[in-house]
């Protein structure tokens, strides 16, 4: 792995724009981005998501970082990180898979972007909890704080949401 790689998780609970935000920051610091593998992965299936369903997105979300980091330039912009795996493992099955939990601390991202919850819900047949953004946004919280993790929160509408990320991003790699 490059050592001289930032890795930016762009997370938060669902229709906060995480992918909207990753694609724009990526073009922004001309470096690449890692989709979420789990969208892909769950458009595709025809029922139900199940507790295998959620161990092959954490493999899955991994496989593609790692296949896209030695493409980035400077920053590797991800678009969430296999934490949701964890928090909707245990928001659909009351816990999370051990390989999961022993990833947490190993798999390591230097900054993190919580993106809040002061957007618009947008619909998407992916998406399931319109009502329980505030309870997620506080499991994001915690997560965090669990991991020890350096992060900041992005609010915003538009352009000052992106702006906000941007001032965020280059007061942290101010300090490299």
């Amino acid at each position: 792995m490059n050592q001289n790689i930032i890795k930016i998780a762009v997370v938060g609970p669902e229709s906060t724009g995480k992918s909207t935000m990753a694609k724009w920051l990526a073009d922004y610091y001309k470096t690449i981005w890692v989709p979420e593998f789990a969208r892909t992965y769950c458009e595709n299936l025809n029922a139900d998501c199940t507790w295998q369903d959620e161990i092959n997105m954490f493999h899955g979300q991994l496989a593609l970082e790692k296949q896209l980091l030695p493409k980035a330039n400077k920053l590797l912009i991800c678009d969430t990180t296999f934490i949701t795996v964890k928090i909707w493992s245990d928001a659909l099955f009351g816990s999370s898979p051990q390989e999961v939990l022993n990833e947490l601390h190993l798999h390591h991202y230097d900054f993190y972007l919580l993106l809040d919850i002061d957007m618009p819900w947008q619909d998407d047949p992916l998406r399931n909890f319109p009502t329980q953004r505030e309870h997620f946004m506080q499991v994001w919280h915690r997560e965090l704080q669990a991991l020890k993790a350096d992060y900041t929160v992005i609010s915003g509408i538009g352009n000052e949401r992106y702006q906000n990320a941007v001032k965020a991003i280059n007061a942290f790699t101010a300090t490299f």
